[in-house]
């Protein structure tokens, strides 16, 4: 794992924007390809993790589910031949689109024993030993692998092999499932030593709970930190205030709010092109004053309001 030493060192880049056709976040569709072929998303994809690794970033985050990501970047890491970048990939949910962008499913979320061992085997056929960070796809404190221990222990075996283990979190229950998550030992150890969750200025409640965790020791992760591109397209007028006195977009304040907390070891970056890119990367040059964090505070919102407003967002 890499040491986070400086800012630029705290970032990733998620790939859930590039590896499929179709996704949710807002701003994303205008700044595609005008054809959303699999050959042209490889090259997009190619692109922004070409103009990431330029400017110091060595995170990657992908899933199994995010169409063809996982195949682009070994697709990449094979062609550059770069050994010092991380790479996390989730299992649980399965892609079902087939790479079109108007259907009723894009995913479906199932887990299971025989979907990890399926998936772990298609992650390790694609990228190998390159997996730093194995990660179960959205867990929630109700998801069945509470109660298969026979799913806990092939999770640990993966573990002994060397692999850290985490999950990602979302919705208005994240902490539940981080303190369930956080009893499950096997073989006199916790299964888990990371966790990815939604943080952002709107929706920051489940800041205590990764503070506690990272304290205890597990590398903590941040997503969605643009709240799914909304921030940056349509900020609340105070959080635009603060990017023009900063002389930057809403999206680098996002990102400079979520680098400003100190329990967060990895901020994850879901551009879809090598512009908004740059424009993200502005987050590393901002300097937010105390006002201006007491500002952002101020501007998060009801999680219950904030999740349901998300599931109506479109595939799009």
């Amino acid at each position: 794992m890499i040491p986070a030493q400086n800012p630029v060192q705290r970032l990733g880049l998620g790939l859930a924007a590039l590896g499929r056709p179709a996704y949710i976040n807002v701003g994303r569709a205008e700044a595609l390809p005008q054809q959303r072929t699999a050959q042209a998303m490889k090259e997009r994809t190619r692109a922004v993790l070409d103009a990431a690794y330029a400017h110091g970033i060595r995170w990657v985050d992908t899933a199994r589910s995010y169409g063809s990501a996982e195949q682009f970047l070994a697709d990449w890491l094979g062609e550059r031949g770069h050994e010092d970048v991380t790479v996390s990939s989730k299992w649980g949910y399965a892609y079902v689109a087939q790479w079109r962008i108007e259907t009723e499913v894009h995913e479906v979320k199932e887990h299971s024993l025989e979907r990890l061992r399926g998936q772990w085997a298609e992650t390790r056929t694609l990228l190998g030993d390159r997996i730093d960070l194995y990660q179960v796809h959205s867990l929630t404190s109700t998801s069945p692998l509470f109660d298969d221990l026979e799913l806990q222990h092939e999770l640990a075996r993966i573990r002994d092999a060397g692999v850290r283990l985490g999950f990602s979190t979302s919705g208005a229950a994240q902490a539940e499932s981080i303190e369930r998550a956080w009893e499950l030992e096997i073989g006199g150890r916790q299964l888990f030593s990371a966790v990815q969750s939604t943080w952002n200025t709107s929706e920051p409640s489940v800041g205590r709970v990764l503070n506690e965790v990272h304290t205890g020791g597990w590398r903590v992760l941040l997503k969605e930190t643009m709240a799914n591109g909304r921030l940056a397209l349509d900020p609340p007028e105070e959080f635009a205030a603060i990017a023009r006195r900063h002389g930057v977009g809403p999206d680098a304040i996002a990102v400079a709010h979520a680098l400003s907390q100190p329990w967060a070891d990895v901020v994850l970056l879901g551009p879809a092109s090598v512009e908004q890119l740059e424009t993200n990367l502005a987050a590393l040059r901002v300097e937010l004053s105390d006002q201006d964090l007491a500002t952002l505070s101020s501007l998060a919102r009801d999680a219950a309001t904030y999740w349901g407003e998300r599931a109506e967002l479109p595939w799009h």
